[in-house]
């Protein structure tokens, strides 16, 4: 780790060295007139240092996952063989250094090769996590039966060989929150977001909007402990023990109520983008026929900026699936099959990170089935992006 962490500063110090001299290389090949050159010094100088740490950069990543995956060490004479790399690129690229060297075209080539590099990464993250969870849930299948994970209403892991891991009280309790958090923060944040475009001032909106976009930044713990010590008490002594629907703090639409005020800023602030989008053109044209405002927000900027709403509006429903902490302080961590708001419930995700807890062994189906629970939900949300995608291109094809 030594050498690894010796090799990389020695490349970084080379690199910005590289980055210097090449600039000075250049104006001196130039005999100090820069018209000279077919590129400037600074995109040689940019060609040198990419030159120089780039190579064995790629080098110590591709080094480095060997390691971790056998087990072995960076050695020195592997610390050596990357500054020889980066002694080599730099060597190179400084003798190619002339009046008609195209460093400009080498250097977007060096960037065009990490953008491409950055892309490969993120998609293969994702193709990661996603056979990792396939793996781990073909592993839980072979110990469980998967119908009745699927199937069963029952969820009770006690870790004795006869755990019940029924799935069905957990995707209720996602669904039901999830359901009473957009039904509160959707028609407020739509409603805020055609006020702020439509209605309010210059002055008002500064400092409204930036208003609202604060929830956004609340830590979830925050909203939990609104909702455990402010919210659900109040919704009990009010309204549940009062109509004889329960007697807890902790319930479905605590938890509910909470995460929609959270989810409020995810829905205007976007809504409110979308809206102001749309061509003004299009209000005049409305107005010029006779419409009232009001007339020409309902049937002309609402449905052209539907797709944009309906993407905020998914935005809000993937932020609200996977919250976890207003769950288990709002909600509690009870897994039943309720219609009833007012009873406590829990969700997918509280279960993933509780089956993950603890000294339990690994290999166990009580610990393996939160891969299942992570593959169903991302499954789920999968199939809420392409259904909404699809909303959003039918409607665009007919709104352009």
């Amino acid at each position: 780790m030594q050498s690894l962490t010796l090799s990389f500063l020695v490349i970084f110090a080379l690199a910005i060295v590289g980055y210097v001299v090449a600039r000075s290389r250049a104006l001196y090949v130039a005999d100090g007139d820069i018209r000279r050159l077919v590129s400037l010094p600074s995109q040689h100088a940019l060609n040198v240092a990419m030159s120089t740490a780039i190579p064995p950069l790629a080098a110590i990543l591709i080094f480095s996952l060997y390691a971790r995956l056998t087990d072995g060490q960076v050695s020195w004479l592997a610390g050596f063989v990357f500054i020889a790399l980066a002694v080599t690129g730099f060597a190179l690229s400084m003798i190619g250094i002339k009046r008609e060297t195209r460093a400009r075209n080498l250097a977007e080539r060096w960037i065009m090769g990490l953008l491409i590099f950055a892309s490969t990464i993120a998609i293969m993250t994702t193709v990661g996590i996603v056979f990792s969870m396939l793996f781990e849930t073909r592993n839980f299948f072979s110990q469980y039966d998967w119908r009745s994970f699927f199937f069963s209403t029952s969820w009770s892991p006690n870790f004795r060989g006869d755990s019940a891991l029924g799935i069905l009280p957990l995707l209720w309790g996602t669904l039901y929150v999830s359901l009473i958090a957009l039904i509160f923060a959707v028609p407020i944040g739509l409603f805020a977001a055609i006020y702020l475009s439509e209605y309010a001032g210059p002055r008002l909106r500064s400092v409204a909007k930036p208003a609202i976009e604060v929830l956004a930044g609340i830590p979830t713990i925050v909203y939990g402990l609104f909702a455990l010590f402010i919210v659900g008490p109040g919704l009990r002594d009010y309204f549940a023990a009062p109509m004889g629907l329960g007697d807890s703090a902790l319930s479905v639409m605590t938890a509910g109520l909470v995460m929609g005020i959270m989810l409020i800023p995810f829905v205007s602030s976007l809504s409110d983008d979308i809206i102001n989008a749309v061509p003004q053109a299009m209000r005049d044209g409305s107005l010029g026929l006779g419409a009232t405002r009001s007339e020409t927000i309902r049937q002309v900027v609402i449905p052209a900026a539907l797709p944009g709403i309906i993407g905020a509006v998914l935005l809000a429903a993937s932020r609200a699936i996977g919250e976890t902490m207003i769950v288990v302080l709002g909600a509690g961590a009870a897994a039943r099959l309720s219609l009833n708001p007012f009873e406590a419930m829990t969700t997918v995700t509280v279960k993933i990170v509780s089956q993950l807890t603890g000294d339990t062994d690994f290999a166990s189906p009580e610990t393996l089935v939160a891969f299942a629970l992570g593959l169903t939900l991302f499954v789920i949300t999968l199939g809420l992006n392409v259904l909404a995608l699809y909303i959003v291109r039918k409607y665009r094809e007919q709104y352009e």
